[in-house]
């Protein structure tokens, strides 16, 4: 897997939906809604939390499972077998896939909230 794999999350990326307005018993006649599908599919487990870590490196073989990251305070880089690499800093939101081999860099002291999902 590539760094193409880890994806941004934010309105306009992914699979644009907007549910079935049939699917809500409506308290306001002018509601709508539109999301913005990233990734998906079945899980066996998932896990979630607040993160904090200080500048340095990990490398993973194999990414442990979907992770959506939300970096709250700080800057932070995914990098790739490749050596291509995204970086992510306070108010940024993104996926990288299980599997996904490379780097975690935290690149200044950081925050985040996270969700991890396994496949």
């Amino acid at each position: 897997m590539s760094i193409d794999q880890v994806r941004a999350i934010h309105a306009g990326a992914g699979a644009r939906f907007v549910p079935p307005l049939a699917d809500y018993h409506l308290l306001s006649e002018a509601w709508t809604e539109e999301e913005f599908r990233v990734f998906g599919g079945e899980a066996t487990s998932y896990t979630g939390g607040y993160w904090t870590g200080e500048p340095g490196a990990v490398r993973f073989d194999s990414w442990p499972y979907d992770e959506i990251c939300v970096i709250l305070k700080g800057r932070v880089a995914v990098r790739d077998a490749e050596g291509r690499s995204r970086e992510f800093g306070a108010g940024e939101a993104f996926y990288v896939p299980q599997g996904f081999q490379g780097d975690w860099i935290t690149l200044e002291p950081s925050e985040k909230v996270f969700l991890a999902v396994t496949r």
